[in-house]
């Protein structure tokens, strides 16, 4: 079935795109059940919207765009370094950056400004916390973390490495199934909603809106719209995108929505899994929704355990993104080494300082 979009384009409902959609939940959905086991968010609310987000930016844009966490901000929140009033806080901060920079067509100049080796640096720090905490938690029931494992490095012996945190995921659901039995279908509740207030605009608020937003420049606006234009043949200026993200975080984080951005990672999964149109982006916002009505209940006996093997399984693939593509390997390694012991705000500030005089001794 096909139908033509806001933009001109022909939306496609059909198996590409359903099975791109899956490639993008792989983006989403680990990060996302951690974050509700671990802290005050309602996964059902969340769910709802990034399903809702899909399918607006999807239509709106006219091809498979991807919404996803922002994953520094999911790092920091998952491993306790924030709470949940600052995470939200920060992003609010983060969306009113992003209106601006991108209204007034700043983005494109801040990006020069920070440089991609401070970017894959952060980058790199976010994966190392995010391994931290995943082997934290597998030793919450080590006999289940071990049974994830080798679960995970079946399916990525198979040549599947995106789809197994998913396949661990769903193993992991199904265990808990097993000790709930079957949840009933219910409706959301207003729990997780305006969890902040002015108290949680701390120093760490800013910190973490910081250390977001190298990431954000570089992943969310700058390499997805260079994607955007190789795989769709699109003009969307990262620009554009920056306002997206802006109107979208800006509008329902104080609705009980996790800080979200668009994602070269969920672009490119959309893609190698057959996504052609924003069909997938219907299918997949279609899908958020339906499980928020029929699996949240399921999160409260969630075996941490296989969580935390989830987790590692992303920390290595964002790793993996950010040495693959950079050259600077010392420089990125000790950002993301800064960023893991001190703090993702102090290493992209002290990145940032490196870079600039690194560049300054290089043109003298």
């Amino acid at each position: 079935m096909s139908v033509e979009s806001r933009s001109g384009t022909v939306l496609t409902i059909g198996w590409n795109e359903v099975t791109g959609a899956i490639g993008d939940s792989v983006t989403v959905l680990p990060l996302i059940v951690a974050i509700a086991a671990l802290t005050e968010l309602s996964l059902a609310v969340m769910l709802i919207w990034f399903g809702i987000c899909q399918i607006i930016w999807g239509l709106y844009y006219g091809v498979p765009i991807s919404v996803e966490p922002m994953k520094a901000l999911a790092a920091l929140i998952i491993a306790g370094a924030i709470s949940t009033g600052e995470l939200l806080v920060a992003g609010l901060l983060l969306g009113l950056i992003l209106l601006v920079a991108g209204y007034t067509g700043a983005l494109e100049r801040l990006g020069d400004a920070i440089g991609s080796p401070v970017v894959r640096g952060v980058q790199l720090g976010v994966a190392l916390v995010l391994l931290e905490t995943g082997v934290q938690l597998g030793f919450a029931d080590p006999r289940l973390a071990v049974l994830a494992a080798l679960i995970a490095l079946g399916v990525i012996g198979l040549g599947y490495w995106n789809l197994s945190p998913v396949v661990v995921l769903l193993i992991g659901g199904g265990i808990a199934t097993f000790r709930t039995g079957l949840p009933s279908p219910r409706l959301p509740t207003t729990d997780g909603m305006l969890l902040f207030g002015w108290t949680d605009l701390t120093f760490a608020t800013a910190e973490a809106a910081v250390a977001q937003l190298a990431m954000t420049l570089g992943n969310a606006a700058l390499a997805t719209s260079v994607l955007l234009s190789d795989y769709f043949k699109r003009d969307i200026s990262a620009d554009e995108l920056s306002t997206s993200m802006g109107v979208m975080n800006l509008s329902a984080i104080p609705f009980g929505a996790f800080p979200m951005c668009h994602g070269s990672g969920g672009v490119a999964g959309k893609y190698a899994f057959g996504a052609r149109t924003a069909g997938a982006n219907v299918i997949l916002g279609v899908g958020y929704v339906t499980a928020a009505v029929l699996g949240v209940g399921l999160v409260a006996a969630y075996p941490l355990a296989m969580l935390g093997v989830i987790l590692v399984v992303i920390a290595v693939q964002l790793g993996r993104t950010s040495l693959d593509q950079t050259d600077e390997y010392v420089f990125v390694i000790t950002v993301g080494v800064v960023g893991l012991l001190f703090d993702l705000g102090v290493a992209f500030v002290a990145g940032l300082i490196g870079y600039h005089v690194l560049q300054r001794r290089k043109h003298t």
